[in-house]
């Protein structure tokens, strides 16, 4: 756990020491846009926060790999290919925040990543199926791998609409993928898992360290070169190993864990993927293109309710954590309803927050009604005698 405890501080201070010279650098690039009709900022902020990310997590893996007890986690290629397509990512996203570039030459890019990561060894190998497991083949695995990549890694940048949003969601995620791959990795044995272990971890770490520059008021934005970069990690890490927990007669993985490793990425990315489908659904029942922005996101329906930037970005945290959470805790612990229970109850609490603003409006306009209410009514009369 130290190694681990260290990796996540070193990412956190690389990723936090960087991001004010990237900042800079791309004020100096011109790599600030002008606030858009969609946008909820009202001042010009530069982007390109996404190198500052990248190079937090590279610096964090590459003296990972010097750490005495993390050595044995590298004994697979794949942090190299994970270099290699973050790092076509991020050169991507330079161009699209700085230029900007049509949806089709970005997914082509996407694709390409994603192969890199499927090329170096990140491939779904199977999916399971009640008392069974369906084995995908190199071919359809790999297909299967490089759709669910590029989805994630749009999911996230359609997540990236409030200062904060993104960064904190996808942390949120990197601590749930860690709980649950560290759990598996040191008390059910499972020392493949060590690896998307590491790498959620530095993920984490990058986050956070972001997120003391990004979070309202933003100073910086990450653009759609830390977005892209944070979707992909964040998928790398789940179908790195997929096909481990396989009971096998070895291992007593049994129930949800089976399926976790499948479902948890969905779960933990809920939100995220919700905003996607109904974005995507919203825009072709419309007669637009599925890419066209709009302001109808979660987050903008927060703000439309009367929430504050803070306070919706902070509720969106409150969910994904509820999900991503709670999802690992049924796989760790072995009271379910328990589990169910304390789920539902900060589900509920959480709801109640959320039409907060509402009931205030509500509760603020019947006391305007009952003020008006007094001010017409005409004085009583004293009766005659």
């Amino acid at each position: 756990m130290r190694e681990y405890a260290l990796t996540f501080v070193i990412a956190m201070a690389v990723t936090y020491l960087l991001t004010p010279f990237v900042r800079r650098a791309a004020i100096t690039f011109g790599a600030v846009p002008p606030v858009r009709d969609r946008d909820v900022h009202t001042e010009p902020i530069p982007r390109l926060g996404g190198i500052a990310i990248y190079g937090g997590f590279a610096a964090a893996l590459l003296i990972s790999y010097r750490l005495p007890h993390l050595q044995e986690v590298f004994v697979y290629d794949t942090w190299r290919g994970l270099l290699l397509a973050g790092g076509l990512i991020t050169l991507i996203g330079i161009v699209d925040d700085r230029w900007g570039m049509s949806a089709v030459p970005k997914l082509a890019g996407q694709t390409v990543a994603a192969g890199i990561l499927v090329a170096s060894g990140v491939q779904m190998l199977w999916l399971p199926l009640p008392g069974t497991q369906l084995s995908l083949g190199p071919w359809l695995g790999a297909v299967v791998s490089i759709l669910l990549i590029v989805v994630t890694i749009n999911a996230v940048n359609f997540a990236d609409g409030l200062d904060g949003l993104a960064a904190g969601i996808v942390a949120i995620s990197a601590f749930a993928f860690f709980a649950y791959y560290y759990v598996a990795a040191v008390d059910q044995g499972f020392e493949r898992q060590s690896y998307p272990a590491m790498i959620a971890i530095i993920l984490a770490g990058v986050c956070i360290g972001f997120l003391l520059h990004n979070f309202n008021p933003a100073r910086v934005f990450m653009g759609d070169t830390g977005s892209m970069l944070l979707g992909l990690l964040l998928t790398s890490i789940t179908i790195t190993v997929t096909g481990q927990f396989y009971p096998d007669g070895r291992t007593s993985v049994h129930g949800l864990a089976l399926f976790l490793p499948v479902l948890l990425p969905l779960l933990v990315l809920a939100l995220p993927l919700a905003d996607l489908v109904l974005a995507v659904v919203r825009r072709t029942l419309a007669g637009k293109s599925p890419f066209a922005p709009d302001k109808k996101h979660l987050h903008h329906r927060l703000l439309e309710l009367g929430h504050s930037h803070a306070r919706a970005v902070l509720l969106m945290y409150l969910w994904a954590a509820i999900i991503a959470f709670a999802s690992v805790s049924l796989s760790v612990f072995n009271s379910p309803l328990m589990v169910l229970a304390v789920t539902v109850l900060v589900a509920m609490c959480a709801v109640g927050l959320i039409t907060l603003p509402r009931l205030r409006r509500r509760r603020s306009a019947v006391r305007l009604r009952d003020a008006d209410e007094k001010v017409t009514d005409p004085p009583a009369t004293p009766s005659g005698g």
